[in-house]
């Protein structure tokens, strides 16, 4: 089956031909026609399934067919695409350039960290398709170059990972201005009852697709767990990439200072290694990221808000130094391999303390993912791991949360 069984049209049929692709994947079998239909849409999509040109090809097609507007000289934005975090922004707008090559469609990228004024130039020009981060668009929004009074489509990518970051009260700011009579599109990788609460403030009778089980992994990445003591995971990793040769590891910490701290430690290992996060300018973490997809530098350690969106064609190798506060970033994590119908391996390295995030991983997963141990690194049963007095597992979470991003703890009351 070819993508002229969903209804695209032979300009955009042939700009995916020339990008390598044949055959839709099943998000898009099912989501493109849908979306030409005018339906509103919740899909679940993990990342890798070729989601963004789930919703870039029939939009564009829609705006092309409104041949009126695309001439007019102002070029109001007729559509809307936000994404979490400036790297999957990126990677939205680089798709809609390539896909829409054969039009006289304009888009414009805009996203924290990069000059405003560039970008308030671009607007002024007008651009039919807008992609842009929640937090810049408000600065956009309230210096009026930004006009959102003619958005035809609207799009949420990553709608979860937008909640997770704090962004319901930017998105309720960027939805005031825009018409109630649109089209509104929502993807996420993961379906939680959040998920499900926001869809019914913003989409109106959507058709929910899902293609695969709900909260699922790619079945092609090897999920391998390995208890290890926390002070040696940095050395076992070391030895696994340096005994296994790999040359493109991807690994995610909690903590910016835990992802930089790595880095340095594998770089005395021998193993040309750099850190992003959100602290990092963008033009730094522009610049490690295209030395990773270069291979100029081996491993690439990450914390999750900035690895969203990071597109690196036959990444093989994920790491989790450490496992996730919130179970849902495990999908995340692990679905920058194994993308495109390729084969991936994900390695989580736990630690006891972390024993309850990984039952909160199964149980999202609604499977076991048994721990194993490697000769010469098994866990030391005679170091004690004490869980804090009168906690629960629930209370330590709230606490390593707070630590991670530096709040004080509330002080006991005597």
């Amino acid at each position: 089956m070819g993508f002229s069984t969903t209804g695209l049209n032979p300009q955009l049929i042939a700009a995916v031909t020339e990008q390598g692709y044949t055959e839709p994947t099943p998000i898009q079998a099912a989501t493109i026609p849908a979306i030409l239909e005018g339906q509103d849409i919740m899909a679940g999509a993990q990342t890798g399934t070729g989601k963004t040109a789930a919703f870039a090809l029939p939009i564009l097609q829609q705006l092309s067919q409104n041949s009126d507007d695309s001439q007019n000289p102002e070029r109001p934005i007729r559509a809307l695409i936000l994404t979490p975090t400036r790297e999957l922004a990126q990677q939205v707008h680089k798709s809609f350039v390539s896909y829409g090559q054969n039009s006289s469609l304009q888009s414009a990228l805009v996203y924290g960290g990069a000059s405003i004024n560039s970008q308030i130039i671009a607007l002024s020009q007008g651009v039919d398709i807008l992609v842009a981060t929640p937090g810049r668009l408000i600065d956009l929004i309230g210096r009026g170059a930004a006009d959102l009074s003619q958005i035809q489509h609207l799009v949420f990518d990553e709608a979860d990972r937008m909640l997770d970051m704090g962004f319901m009260d930017e998105i309720r700011r960027i939805l005031k201005p825009i018409p109630a009579q649109r089209q509104t599109l929502l993807f996420s990788a993961t379906f939680a009852q959040a998920i499900f609460d926001l869809s019914k403030t913003l989409l109106n009778e959507p058709t929910l697709i899902e293609v695969d089980a709900r909260n699922t992994t790619a079945t092609q990445v090897e999920q391998m767990v390995y208890a290890v003591d926390a002070d040696r995971k940095r050395e076992l990793l070391s030895w696994l990439i340096g005994s296994k040769n790999w040359k493109q590891v991807l690994v995610f910490t909690r903590t910016k200072q835990g992802a930089d701290q790595l880095a340095s430690e594998m770089c005395k290992d021998g193993l040309k290694t750099q850190s992003i996060h959100g602290d990092k300018s963008q033009g730094a973490r522009e610049r490690a990221l295209e030395a990773f997809r270069e291979g100029e530098i081996r491993v690439l350690v990450a914390t999750d808000v900035a690895a969203r969106g990071l597109d690196i064609d036959q990444l093989s190798y994920v790491v989790n130094f450490e496992l996730p506060y919130n179970a849902e970033d495990y999908i995340h994590r692990i679905g920058r391999t194994g993308r495109a119908g390729g084969s991936g391996l994900a390695i989580s390295l736990l630690s006891p303390p972390e024993n309850y995030l990984l039952e909160e991983i199964e149980t999202i997963l609604d499977t076991r993912l048994p721990q194993q141990w490697l000769p010469g690194y098994e866990p030391d049963p005679t170091k004690e791991h004490r869980p804090a007095r009168n906690s629960t597992p629930g209370a330590q979470k709230r606490r390593a949360r707070d630590r991670a991003i530096g709040k004080k703890p509330a002080r006991r009351r005597r």
